[in-house]
C-alpha cells in the first residue's frame, strides 16, 4: 500500500484521535448535556433553568422554580431517555432537581 492511501484520515477520524489524546471528552461531554437540556426542554423549561452541571453519569439542574422542579421530578425516567436520545449516548443516568 501507498504511503499517501495508508495515511489517509478522515477530518473526524482525526478530530476524535485529537480528543481523545488530549482527554477533552468529558469537557465536550458537559457543553453537550447543557445543549440537549435546552433543546429536550424548550424554552419555557429553560428559562426556569438556572444551572446544568454533569458530574460522572448525573445530571443536577438548578431550577428557579419549586413548582416545576416537583412537576420534572415525576418525569426523570423520560428525561433521561430523551437527554440520552438527543446526545447520541447513554451519558446520562441520574437527574438530580434543584
Amino acid at each position: 500500500m501507498s504511503r499517501r492511501n495508508r495515511e489517509e484520515s478522515t477530518l473526524g477520524d482525526v478530530l476524535k484521535e485529537f480528543i481523545e489524546a488530549n482527554r477533552l471528552q468529558k469537557g465536550l461531554d458537559k457543553v453537550s448535556v447543557k445543549e440537549a437540556w435546552h433543546n429536550v426542554m424548550g424554552s419555557a423549561i429553560s428559562r426556569y433553568t438556572t444551572a446544568i452541571k454533569l458530574e460522572r453519569e448525573t445530571v443536577y439542574v438548578q431550577l428557579s422554580s419549586s413548582v416545576l422542579r416537583e412537576e420534572l421530578s415525576y418525569g426523570k425516567e423520560k428525561i433521561i431517555k430523551l437527554l440520552n436520545e438527543e446526545l447520541g449516548k447513554d451519558l446520562v443516568k441520574k437527574i438530580i432537581l434543584r
